[in-house]
């Protein structure tokens, strides 16, 4: 949905108006309330927030079958180590660091 021009409105004139902005807003409209002339926030429907946080959700669950997808390929591909030598690492790679010249830790 595209943002017109007239679905932009100052603070001071969505208080004045709120009732009427609510009613556009139900019947699809969207808005922008600006402060100080900058975005501040958007009224939208309730409905429409609630269809933004379900797809928010699916492409979280994407994203997570996709690490997952990766790590089982990895499994298959040999590319592993165990708990011990990766923490292991991790500790030489974070001493190192905190020796390294310029380092606030010492």
């Amino acid at each position: 949905m595209t943002i017109a021009a007239a679905d932009v409105i100052p603070l001071t004139q969505a208080r004045a108006n709120l009732s009427e902005l609510a009613d556009q807003v139900k019947a699809g409209a969207e808005k922008i309330i600006t402060k100080n002339g900058e975005s501040y926030v958007a009224l939208i429907d309730s409905d429409r927030l609630d269809y933004y946080h379900r797809l928010e959700r699916e492409r979280i669950h994407l994203v997570l079958l996709a690490d997952i997808e990766e790590g089982l390929a990895d499994v298959s591909a040999g590319r592993t180590r165990g708990a011990r030598e990766a923490l292991g690492e991790l500790k030489r790679a974070a001493k190192k660091r905190s020796t390294a010249p310029g380092s606030k830790r010492r």
